[in-house]
């Protein structure tokens, strides 16, 4: 029996470097995760980069990480790792449910995982902080620098006189690192005084204080007495209790619910700068930043911050001043506060048939008696506010008048406590006679102050009206002349304020109403999602300090100015004719409430498929219906924002709009198939007037013109059907000569082609043979020069014997030549010598002859060799 087949699987292949070997990212490609951590053992800060090769968003990073590696690869080791091959050891320990992961310690604390934007001027921003989460301040304009900042600031003051470090620093050090852990914007800054001068600047005395520096709010020494002196506690008790006046939003571009969850908040305004996180000076965020701390500054009055002189460098111009002494000393006698808690209340109109209202500013004011003891002026609170709404109530009748000319402020104590009383200043105002209020604007400019009968005189500060019905009532007022501060506070309307970089998320504006056209990418819109609406700032305005004001001021007015946006589809050409009306948010009334026709208007969407099919019945409806008479038209739900009363939760749908009925709009039935004969019922019978009378003459002539004008509509439309059908079969004709002509031309093209095929295959024959007598020239001619080096061989041999010959020969000459000269007396010895010598010369000469017979031989046949060659 035969065995099944194993399963056959092919292994991965053998990763490959991700970076270049000459970057200075040490690139760990095999997922070498031990090695890593030998690194790190070594260096003071590492930078991990944990990709995937396939990852597109790791191959986009690559380069952000090796500029900021070319930047900083003197003071960081920055270290890549492959955690994908499976056999590797990052991949079997790390868990990663996303790539790229950048982590980065700081000597032995970490890992600090950072989240936002991959781009190299954030990476970097942020590696800087983990290189030096502590900035040292070592002179009062540093720390007004330090403390004037946008983001909160906290401050540790430690006396370096121990050694190594005073007690407490590296636990404040730790908390510093722990905040970027915690927070990867990085919203905390963390700063370090040696300078004892300095630090009782902020009231700090004693070595290991730490300082939490807030603008509008009080600013707080953290409490050891209450909590423990750790690292943990310290980032925790500055998260809980900062100060966030304008927060950056930085979407990750997933699926994340960071906008609605913020939008969920109340009213937000979203400013888009483009920001450069590395620049020093940041002027246009420095002018927002100062518009958020004057809008939440509710008491400035109360006296919290320290008066910091500004002796040295410019400051950021958010904040001139900060207030006189930590521990303030108070007088006997605590003036009235300059900016109060304050809200606005509209009377009710003197008559029915009357449009005019009294506008009232009501103030809750606060004196403090003669005390032995330090007093801190409190918040205003709810309990307050409602106590001064009753004790207003109750004095309504005092400021009831038709038409006044003056502003009327009266004072009354308040129910609680004898050191407090409330101001009301009020004036009449007509809605409908604008043009009279605002002739009369020299009234809010030079005020007539009216108190009455039981009230007492009060200082003009509080004569003005209320900023929001200023700016609604009197439109021709300056509205930059008028105060934002402390104005989330005395209004419903409070906003939210958000940044956001346009450099990197510029599609949101876009979204919101920017346009795309723009080089400076600057923009604002305020997003109220409770009310479903959004304001867009004029894009013509540049994007500075008193503009925001005027779009905040304009927003939290009782009467907004402001006008709703409306997104609208960008890609419709109106200058167009079609047969089918494309509508728009700008021309949605125009085209269905303003228009005397019938309108038939479908709701589509560009991702829906069954709305794109009946694009064909609507066109032919369009042709079949009189075009005097009826609008066949349609909207993009998905481009276009429409008006609540006529949204819809499903797609497609069809309404029609009566000509002398728009307002009773019909919705074509969901149980009926969309057709063109279901249609043309359907607009008959809404198009119908409604009436129990009986049909007059006059009512039949205009029903026969309206039959006779169908008909003849009808007949244009056939004799068009007829004409496009003979140009069709026109068209046809022409057709076929063209086709015919083709085939033609592909038979000759296919002739052309078998020809060419025989020419290639005679070439490539021939190509063959040639091949093969090159082959074989070669083989002879490799034969050739291996006898060839066999002949060099052997006269070389040759050479070497006869130079041997010819010493012997030499040495034998020598000694013959000797022994003739010497003779002796002996004849019997020389006779033996004699025989001696001639068997021995006879012998040699027969070995000489020998040889020189060889030699002869070779030479001879090295010459035949020659001649045969």
């Amino acid at each position: 029996s035969c065995s099944r087949a194993k399963d056959v699987t092919m292994p991965a292949k053998l990763p490959v470097n991700f970076f270049s070997t000459r970057s200075p990212v040490i690139d760990l490609f095999r997922g070498q995760l031990d090695y890593a951590d030998q690194l790190r053992q070594d260096s003071e800060i590492v930078l991990y980069f944990f990709y995937a090769p396939w990852c597109g968003q790791s191959i986009a990073a690559r380069e952000e990480i090796e500029h900021v590696a070319s930047r900083l690869s003197d003071q960081v080791l920055f270290v890549a790792v492959n955690c994908w091959w499976n056999q590797g050891k990052c991949r079997k320990q790390k868990h990663f449910f996303y790539f790229p992961v950048i982590h980065l310690y700081h000597r032995s604390f970490g890992p600090i995982e950072y989240k936002g934007p991959m781009s190299a001027v954030y990476i970097e921003k942020f590696v800087r902080r983990v290189m030096t989460p502590l900035l040292y301040i070592s002179s009062r304009s540093k720390l007004l620098d330090f403390l004037s900042n946008y983001e909160p600031g906290v401050v540790g003051f430690f006396e370096f006189n121990a050694s190594p470090q005073p007690p407490g620093y590296l636990t404040f050090f730790t908390s510093a690192l722990h905040s970027l852990k915690k927070d990867y914007l990085g919203t905390i800054r963390f700063g370090v005084v040696t300078d004892k001068r300095v630090a009782e600047e902020i009231s700090l005395v004693h070595s290991g204080s730490v300082y939490l520096h807030r603008h509008a709010n009080t600013s707080l020494i953290y409490p050891k007495d209450i909590m423990n002196f750790t690292a943990e506690n310290i980032c925790k008790w500055a998260l809980e209790n900062r100060e966030m006046l304008i927060r950056w939003l930085r979407p990750h571009g997933g699926k994340s619910l960071l906008l609605n969850n913020e939008l969920k908040k109340g009213p937000a305004l979203l400013i888009f700068i483009p920001y450069n996180p590395l620049a020093e000076i940041h002027p246009l965020l420095d002018e927002i930043t100062k518009v958020a701390l004057e809008y939440h500054k509710c008491n400035k009055s109360q006296a919290a911050e320290p008066d910091l002189q500004h002796t040295g460098d410019s400051v950021s111009p958010a904040f001139d001043s900060l207030v006189t002494d930590t521990h303030p000393k108070f007088s006997e006698t605590f003036p009235i506060a300059k900016y109060p808690c304050c809200n606005t209340v509209v009377l009710p109109q003197w008559h029915s048939i009357s449009r005019t209202h009294n506008v009232c500013e009501l103030c809750v004011n606060q004196t403090l008696g003669v005390k032995p003891n330090k007093v801190h002026v409190p918040h205003c609170n709810f309990l307050e506010i409602e106590a001064a709404l009753d004790s207003f109530y109750l004095q309504e009748r005092t400021f009831f008048q038709v038409i006044s000319n003056t502003i009327e402020c009266s004072n009354f104590l308040s129910f609680y406590s004898p050191f407090s009383y409330y101001t009301a200043c009020c004036r009449t105002v007509n809605r409908h006679f604008l043009s009279f209020i605002s002739s009369e604007k020299t009234i809010f400019q030079t005020p007539k102050v009216a108190f009455s009968s039981h009230g007492k005189k009060d200082s003009t500060q509080f004569s003005i009206p209320h900023i929001e019905d200023r700016n609604c009532f009197i439109p021709d007022l300056n509205i930059s002349s008028m105060n934002i501060t402390g104005l989330s506070c005395r209004t419903n309307k409070t906003l939210n304020l958000y940044l956001l970089d346009s450099n990197l998320f510029w599609i949101y504006a876009e979204r919101l109403g920017a346009s795309r056209s723009t080089h400076l990418k600057e923009f604002a819109a305020i997003v109220d999602l409770k009310e479903e609406v959004h304001y867009v700032l004029d894009q013509n305005q540049s994007l500075a300090g008193p503009t925001l004001e005027n779009f905040i001021k304009n927003f939290s007015v009782l009467y907004s100015p402001l006008k709703r946006h409306l997104v609208d589809d960008p890609s419709v050409h109106f200058h167009e004719e079609h047969v089918v009306t494309e509508v728009t948010t700008n021309t949605f009334h125009e085209t269905v409430f303003l228009s005397a026709k019938n309108v038939l208007l479908l709701y589509y969407a560009q991702w829906c498929g069954f709305c794109a099919s009946l694009n064909h019945i609507f066109i032919q409806l369009a042709r079949l219906l009189p075009p005097d008479s009826f609008t066949v038209a349609r909207i993009d739900v998905t481009r276009n924002d429409l008006p609540w009363e006529f949204m819809t939760d499903r797609l497609p749908t069809i309404l029609f709009f009566p000509h002398q009925r728009k307002e009773q709009s019909v919705k074509f039935p969901e149980d009926f198939s969309v057709n063109l004969p279901n249609l043309l019922k359907f607009i008959l019978h809404h198009s119908s007037l409604s009436s129990s009378e009986p049909c007059t003459k006059e009512c039949l002539h205009k029903e026969s013109a309206l039959q006779q004008g169908h008909i003849l509509h009808l007949e244009r439309e056939i004799k068009k059907l007829r004409s496009e059908i003979s140009a069709l079969h026109q068209a046809h004709g022409q057709l076929e000569t063209q086709l015919s002509e083709a085939r033609r031309e592909e038979q000759r093209l296919q002739q052309q082609k078998h020809t060419l095929e025989k020419q290639h295959k005679t070439l490539q024959l021939h190509s063959e043979q040639l091949q093969a007598t090159y082959d074989q020239k070669n083989q002879e001619l490799l034969e050739m020069a291996e006898k060839l080096q066999e002949l060099a061989d052997a006269s070389e041999n040759l050479l070497k014997e006869n130079a041997l010959l010819r010493i012997l020969v030499a040495s034998r000459g020598g000694k013959l030549q000797s022994k003739d000269e010497i003779k002796g007396p002996l004849q019997s010895e020389e006779t033996l010598s004699e025989d001696n010598d001639i068997s021995l010369a006879t012998a040699t000469a027969t070995s000489e002859e020998k040889r020189i017979d060889n030699i002869d031989t070779i030479d001879t046949e090295h010459s035949s060799g020659n001649r045969t060659e």
